[in-house]
């Protein structure tokens, strides 16, 4: 449903008539979305693969001035439909709130922002600025499971071309994992060296360029497209590097400043790559770079035709209705004294369970500062008849809204450079009295010659679950049902000997379980709060 909207004046008495709604709405899309946008910001500060966040949005303002001829010549007509959109984006972000997964919230206000700009200009006029909209979309971050599993794989991608890299100009070298065995020194390819630092960055310029080049669509499509094996090849490249230079130089080349310094270098040749990119498209045409990529710089007064050309209609009057709903009822769920059930402390968790003894490790605060949660336990337990341990890992939160809550081991596993040969679900029999039944992740993992098999679930609220999608689900749908979203991950590791069946390993880990499961009882409640 449409309506025209040409006619109506642009100013009432003097005054801008759009003035007052837009800053209405800006207000309210504020009170709405910040603390999805603020974690966004806080990711573009902290993480080094999103710094470029901050020029997104500058970016895409400077496509939207391209744009301004186009739209001015574009009839504008309030859609109603983008009321439809509005809502589908306020919808998701609720579930964003009450899952405490700040990136539903970070998409849901594009949604939201799209709807907005379908109801004030109309749909025609929205695919005149679908750039820069678009580009917008680089400016969140990847949602944590997502950048964790392809951060663990580009590691190991990186680490094994440096390898063959080392290995190609005469280097000795030995890979274990993400581990360059140089001899008399290790390195190690961490998460910060898995090229998402470039990745990233590298992609948004590359969308940007092909914007920018005057060519056929699938040059563009290639331009974009090409960026991941061009950062895939010059971040293996970098780590080549940096291990021939220790192996010649010693460590203090893979440290400090000569480190950071040598990644600025490969990300300007990754740029310098695109723009060789660029010219070869351009030499098929038989033009010069200059003809095919094309800076305009137009005048900062070209955003007035972006103003709105008629009065706030009633669809304004329904958006703001929409958002003042939502947000009163919003905050109405989240401002409930949420209900943190009673437990002990897995401080005072017994060390000592039949015959198994255990000893009490720590975590770094490193890492406490990036999980967030309320409660640990890591503790090694062996018996005196078995030489082989099972390291007993619990994470408790008291609530796991506003983006604190459980991580699957599914993404850190590869962290370390270790390959998960199998993974699968199994079944843990015969546990406590009644003879209960558990579902658990299982995993084998391996680096080089050593292999762990891995159980872990996700104890929540008195479910236990094994995916971790449906842990997010129920995070919201006990929030807004029970008032509650408390909630654990275990995990237990054993190593495997070299002779020994995973049978076996099975057997052990499993008795642990059924040991240690009427323990659990006491720090991890199991009802669910009517």
């Amino acid at each position: 449903m449409t309506t025209d909207t040409h006619s109506s004046p642009p100013h009432a008495g003097g005054k801008p008539i759009w003035l007052l709604p837009a800053l209405l709405v800006a207000a309210a899309l504020l009170l709405l979305f910040g603390d999805g946008l603020a974690a966004m910001v806080v990711w573009w500060e902290e993480k080094p693969e999103y710094n470029h966040g901050y020029l997104i949005p500058v970016v895409a303002a400077y496509l939207l001035l391209l744009r301004a001829d186009d739209f001015r010549r574009t009839p504008l007509k309030t859609s109603l439909t983008g009321l439809l959109v509005v809502l589908a984006g306020l919808a998701i972000m609720v579930l964003g709130e009450l899952s405490a997964v700040f990136v539903i919230t970070q998409y849901a206000f594009l949604i939201t922002l799209v709807g907005l700009l379908a109801l004030l200009y109309g749909w025609p006029a929205l695919r005149v600025i679908w750039v820069p909209v678009a580009y917008l979309f680089f400016m969140i971050p990847l949602p944590s499971f997502l950048y964790n599993n392809l951060s663990a794989e580009l590691q190991l991608f990186s680490s094994a071309f440096g390898v063959a890299f080392l290995r190609l100009v005469g280097v000795t070298v030995f890979l274990e994992g993400n581990v360059i065995d140089l001899g008399e020194f290790q390195l190690q390819v961490a998460e910060a060296c898995s090229g998402l630092r470039y990745l990233f960055p590298l992609t948004s310029f590359g969308f940007l360029c092909a914007v920018l080049y005057r060519g056929p669509v699938w040059q563009k499509v290639a331009l974009v497209l090409s960026t991941v094996p061009i950062t895939l090849f010059m971040n293996s490249f970098r780590i080549g590097v940096i291990g021939l230079l220790v192996e010649y130089y010693g460590i203090s080349m893979a440290r400090g400043f000569l480190h950071d310094f040598e990644g600025w270098i490969v990300f300007m040749a990754c740029v310098g790559l695109l723009f060789l990119e660029l010219w070869c498209f351009a030499r098929l045409t038989r033009r010069s770079l200059a003809e095919v990529f094309v800076v305009d710089v137009p005048p900062l007064s070209d955003f007035s035709a972006f103003l709105p050309r008629k009065r706030p209609g009633p669809g304004f009057a329904a958006v703001l209705a929409l958002f003042a709903a939502v947000g009163f009822a919003t905050e109405a769920f989240q401002s409930r004294q949420e209900y943190i059930p009673e437990r002990e402390s897995l401080n005072t968790f017994p060390l000592l369970v039949n015959d198994w003894r255990g000893r009490e490790l720590a975590i770094e605060q490193v890492y406490l500062r990036e999980l967030k949660l309320d409660d640990y336990l890591m503790a090694r337990y062996g018996r005196p008849d078995d030489p082989l341990p099972i390291e007993l890992y619990v994470a408790y939160y008291d609530s796991q809204r506003k983006g604190s809550s459980v991580h699957s081991p599914r993404a850190c596993l590869p962290g370390g450079g270790w390959n998960i040969d199998a993974f699968d679900e199994r079944t843990v029999e015969d546990l406590g009295p009644e003879g209960r039944t558990l579902r658990v992740n299982r995993a084998l993992i391996s680096l080089g010659e050593s292999r762990q098999l891995v159980y872990y679930w996700f104890q929540q609220r008195g479910r236990n679950l094994t995916n971790e999608y449906l842990v997010k689900w129920y995070i919201f749908w006990d929030a807004l049902t029970r008032n509650r979203t408390d909630g654990a991950m275990i995990r237990l590791v054993t190593p495997l000997q070299e002779s020994e069946s995973i049978e076996a390993a099975d057997r052990r880990i499993q008795q642990f379980i059924r040991e240690i499961d009427s323990q659990l009882a006491y720090y991890l409640p199991r009802d669910i709060q009517t």
